[in-house]
């Protein structure tokens, strides 16, 4: 794969919970030798905790994560040929924020339906995300448009190998083009 490393690159991995972030992240972090951070860990303690008793995050709640979040990113971006940030980024003003002053920050949604992630969900165990909030995260997504072109899209409903090999040759097609 080649890399400019005048330009390092971040991608954050999106969408609603139970898309297969995290795990797609990981094997691709791990198949590339990237960076890696999963943006729940930068959640306050406040959020965390009003995620676990089933109450959604607000706008307001937000905001200082995504700060930190856009933080992070820029920090990743000066160091590592490739970086891998988790995030769900549901709203085109939580992107808009992600992206600010970080030139070589691209999305990868990870686009599926609500029945596929439904099921995904039932079956997760140990999370601190509650399946019926999906029906909040699907009411908040705001899907990529064309005004959006550092977003790319991954269609999750195949096997979790499939996904993580499509990540794979999204970001090397991603990163050739620098």
């Amino acid at each position: 794969m080649k890399t400019n490393p005048a330009s390092h690159h971040v991608f954050i991995l999106m969408g609603v919970s139970g898309s297969g972030k995290s795990a797609v992240a990981n094997q691709v972090s791990y198949q590339l030798k990237t960076a890696f951070l999963d943006g729940d860990f930068l959640h306050p303690r406040a959020n965390i905790e009003k995620m676990a008793e089933g109450h959604p995050l607000n706008d307001d709640d937000r905001r200082p994560w995504l700060q930190a979040l856009n933080d992070a990113a820029f920090a990743m971006q000066r160091t590592n040929d490739i970086s891998i940030i988790v995030c769900s980024a549901l709203k085109k003003s939580y992107r808009d924020i992600l992206r600010k002053g970080n030139s070589n920050l691209s999305f990868i949604y990870l686009k599926g339906d609500f029945e596929t992630i439904e099921s995904r969900l039932k079956a997760r165990k140990g999370h601190f995300f509650k399946p019926q909030m999906l029906v909040t995260q699907f009411a908040t997504l705001e899907e990529p448009a064309a005004d959006e072109p550092d977003v790319l899209v991954v269609d999750i409903d195949h096997s979790l190998e499939e996904v993580v090999a499509a990540t794979v040759a999204t970001i090397e097609g991603a990163t050739q083009k620098d």
